[in-house]
């Protein structure tokens, strides 16, 4: 039987969701604020950061440490970042295949919509294998006028999808990610593996998601007719 879209597009969030690259990247934070004096868990540093925009918790680190981040700090912490993920990170488990299947059910209509910086996102895909697959439709929430929770980055990538995001399928891992899908008025899968670094499906569920799921292996068969 010949699996039909049941959606326009897909549009998929990056961490979490196509690598496993909140740990690493929250480790190198968690040493930074250390090193600025602030001795938090990295269960506390996972609770209080994954999910969210460093730069829109600046008052919150200088609340705790007496230092404003700034570019420079921003600068070292990317290039520390960067330096992990090349050595370090991993495709979810599952999601390459998938991916690739979800690109034959919707030929030129999956994108990557990501609230990280753009090289991030590029390296990460190009380190699992999956950057000839999204390469043109690859969109930065930091390149938008609003980071999520607001929806810009998805009102953009199926913009240039040219299709209307109401029929688009978004698939995120985190409340901020949901809220902005949900924002954008797209059908929300959430993804919740048993994992430190992610979130129950209560939680997804209670920020929007209109249905969740635990594998990749899961997601054509949530994806089709």
């Amino acid at each position: 039987m010949v699996a039909l879209p049941k959606f326009s597009a897909v549009l998929f969030d990056c961490d979490g969701v196509l690598v496993d690259s909140e740990s690493i990247t929250n480790g190198v934070l968690h040493q930074m604020l250390q090193e600025l004096g602030w001795q938090l868990s990295a269960e506390e540093c996972i609770a209080r950061f994954v999910g969210k925009m460093l730069r829109d918790e600046a008052d919150v680190i200088e609340e705790q440490t007496g230092f404003r981040i700034d570019a420079e700090w921003m600068t070292e912490f990317r290039r520390r970042r960067n330096d992990q993920l090349a050595a370090s990170l991993q495709a979810i488990p599952g999601v390459v295949a998938a991916v690739h299947r979800i690109a034959e059910i919707y030929p030129g209509r999956i994108a990557c919509a990501s609230g990280a910086d753009r090289p991030k996102i590029e390296l990460q895909l190009r380190k699992i294998g999956l950057f000839d697959v999204f390469e043109g439709r690859i969109f930065s929430g930091m390149e938008q006028p609003n980071s999520k929770p607001a929806p810009d980055v998805y009102l953009v990538a199926a913009d240039s999808l040219g299709v209307d995001p109401a029929e688009a399928a978004v698939i995120e891992d985190s409340p901020t990610g949901v809220i902005a899908g949900v924002a954008a008025g797209s059908h929300v899968l959430g993804f919740c593996p048993d994992s430190p670094v992610h979130q129950s499906a209560e939680t997804l569920l209670a920020a929007g998601a209109a249905e969740t799921f635990t594998l990749m292996e899961q997601i054509p068969g949530l994806l089709t007719e």
